[in-house]
């Protein structure tokens, strides 16, 4: 979230740059603004009455030499009113900063300066592509009927046990969802020196407002209670756990050097009532998916440049599988809440004829970490700073095998597995239809 301090203090600047997003609604920076000038004058009245205290403190000291009895018992009254008004005083800056911190949840982080103005996806900027479209000389099909011939889908049985959205894989394709997470897991660690981490699959709800996900995301979150008290939360994404890793610590030398780097590979929950329509073939969108993620830990000074190399990281995925893509600079419209700037890595997907996202690789800078009370200390009596955060895909792994079964699909209903995943595909070179 962002500071309310810096915020109050200057909210015609914050004004401008959140009404580059269009969905932003300004009025809420009018209570922010009514809020922090109610903090303000609690806060010098406090300070306007302890000074009137520590006077009257020193002219007790004289009083109590040679006052009268009544005059003493009347400074006495007067000090305690004055130590009851401060109290309250204090009590209610304390009330007004908690309605400042809950209003901040509410607030989209600001886009950093870098990123396009624009309403939505249609406004987001190419900044390149690698790679060459499939050149086929038959009919492709998309990956349900690849995967299908391969014997790979069952979206009916998943459909009689958990509903639509949801798909059972058998044989090769289970096995290249697996496949694909070990490969990407490896590459993270040994290529890109990440630390891989196995995380719980439920959080609680503070892990959840720590990553930015509550209270904005909630109707996208699947809640599973747990006891009269306690709720529990499927993770949407690794970046949740593995974030709020360090969440209320501050990261020492000790701890480990920044930038840290941090790969994980889970299985991810998410509603999609808000995509009602849209990709209900197949398994582009569900509400259960696993995926690879990159979370980095680093100083605010080196964060866009660490961007982009976490960029570069989620690429090599691509590049490696030999698979054609785009990276686009998302407008400020397209940008989520929580981030400052995002990148979006999109296959293209030949039964659609277009690119469609896999990865999204964002920069919260202190968003986050606010929030989660993570900071860092370089030097031993140094003082202690909010890190940035960074994550991204690394990559979706159930549109990779879209990816894979729609652009490496053959003629006579095979596909080719790319030559880096064969390792970990018990050496197989292609995948056969059962006709």
């Amino acid at each position: 979230m962002l500071d309310f301090r810096q915020v109050g203090a200057d909210l015609e600047l914050y004004r401008r740059k959140l009404s580059r997003r269009p969905s932003f609604d300004p009025s809420v920076l009018e209570r922010v603004k009514t809020l922090f000038e109610t903090r303000a004058a609690a806060i010098a009245e406090t300070q306007a009455l302890q000074e009137k205290k520590n006077a009257q403190n020193k002219a007790m000291k004289q009083l109590f030499k040679s006052g009268r009895d009544e005059d003493k018992a009347r400074a006495r009254e007067e000090q305690k009113a004055l130590s009851q008004a401060i109290k309250d005083n204090e009590t209610k800056v304390t009330e007004v900063e908690g309605q400042l911190t809950a209003l901040m949840l509410e607030i989209p982080n600001v886009p950093h300066d870098s990123v396009p103005d624009g309403a939505n996806e249609d406004d987001n900027e190419v900044v390149r592509t690698w790679g060459e479209k499939p050149d086929f000389d038959f009919e492709a099909q998309d990956h349900v009927v690849v995967g299908e011939r391969l014997g790979g889908f069952d979206f009916e049985r998943a459909a009689k046990m958990a509903g639509a959205r949801f798909a059972v894989e058998y044989g090769p394709v289970a096995q290249l969802e697996r496949a694909l997470a070990s490969f990407m897991l490896d590459v993270h660690v040994t290529e890109h020196g990440y630390r891989e981490v196995a995380v719980p699959l439920l959080v609680n709800t503070g892990a959840l407002v720590g990553a930015g996900q509550l209270p904005k995301f909630e109707d996208d979150q699947f809640k599973v209670p747990f006891s009269d008290n306690v709720d529990y939360w499927l993770i949407p994404t690794a970046e949740v756990p593995v974030t709020n890793l360090h969440a209320d610590e501050i990261i020492t030398p000790e701890v480990g050097s920044l930038p840290l780097g941090y790969a994980s590979w889970t299985m991810c929950f998410r509603k999609e009532a808000g995509s009602a329509g849209r990709d209900t073939r197949g398994i582009i969108r569900q509400h259960q998916f696993n995926k690879v993620e990159m979370v980095r830990f680093v100083e605010p000074e080196t964060s866009y440049d660490q961007l982009e190399l976490l960029v570069q990281h989620a690429e090599s995925i691509l590049q490696k599988l030999g698979i054609h893509y785009r990276v686009s600079l998302l407008c400020a419209g397209d940008l989520s809440a929580n981030a400052a700037k995002c990148y979006d890595l999109e296959v293209w997907v030949p039964s659609q004829g277009k690119f469609r996202e896999i990865s999204s690789c964002s920069n919260f800078e202190d968003f986050q970490a606010r929030r989660a009370k993570i900071r860092y200390r370089n030097e031993a009596k140094g003082k202690a700073k909010l890190v940035h955060t960074l994550n991204g895909s690394g990559l979706a792994v159930g549109r990779t095998v879209v990816a894979l079964l729609e652009n490496y699909q053959q003629a006579d209903g095979s596909v080719v597995v790319p030559e880096v995943l064969r390792p970990y595909m018990r050496g197989q070179a292609r995948l056969l239809p059962l006709r």
